[in-house]
């Protein structure tokens, strides 16, 4: 860490995903910071070419940063299922196509477990954050887990992407069915921001 601080800064949220906005500006609330999303801006998406999830997030981040001047903070997340070898991992959106259809994802996601024959269906989120500077380029990371199961068929109406099939490890719910501030307090991205706002928002 290098001493930086978030208070008092305005930051450009670099993602076109309506639901992750909505969970990144509802976490960073409670500090009073203001976040404009990188669509709001009209900046362009840069392909995700990163082999991780700390790569593409830092790609994002650094690509915000530089077209806006402002602070940027990016997220790259997915779902990690154990009996697929870890995928979709940091290809989770692309599996829901063109159109974003996570319900086809979700079937994609399930067809693929049945046809392995498995019966582990162990899976966890994983959310890698970065935070791009624009004056020095200086970036922090921070990584988060939630660990969990699969269901099928999904269930809820709460959340977005995967979680209508991911029950976190406790819990009898899916993140769906999960009211939104719980889901927000116990969540890999939960997780991920706690790790930045001990760092750069509380003295």
């Amino acid at each position: 860490m290098t001493g930086r601080s978030l208070k008092n800064q305005k930051l450009v949220v670099a993602s076109h995903n309506p639901g992750k906005v909505r969970e990144i500006s509802a976490l960073m609330a409670p500090f009073g910071i203001e976040t404009v999303s990188a669509g709001d801006l009209g900046l362009p998406e840069p392909e995700e070419t990163g082999t991780t999830f700390r790569a593409n997030a830092e790609l994002k981040a650094r690509a915000a940063a530089l077209a806006s001047g402002l602070v940027a903070l990016a997220d790259d997340s997915g779902l990690c299922v154990a009996a697929l070898g870890g995928d979709p991992g940091i290809y989770s959106a692309r599996w829901a196509g063109e159109a974003k259809d996570f319900g086809h994802a979700m079937e994609q996601v399930e067809h693929a477990m049945q046809a392995s024959g498995t019966t582990d269906r162990s899976a966890a989120f994983i959310c890698g954050l970065a935070l791009v500077w624009p004056d020095e380029g200086g970036l922090d990371y921070f990584e988060g887990t939630v660990e969990g199961t699969l269901v099928w068929p999904p269930r809820g109406e709460h959340g977005f992407g995967y979680d209508p099939v991911f029950v976190a490890n406790g819990y009898d719910i899916t993140f769906g069915e999960m009211d939104p501030d719980a889901k927000h307090s116990i969540s890999h991205r939960a997780h991920a921001f706690r790790q930045l706002t001990d760092a750069l928002l509380t003295s």
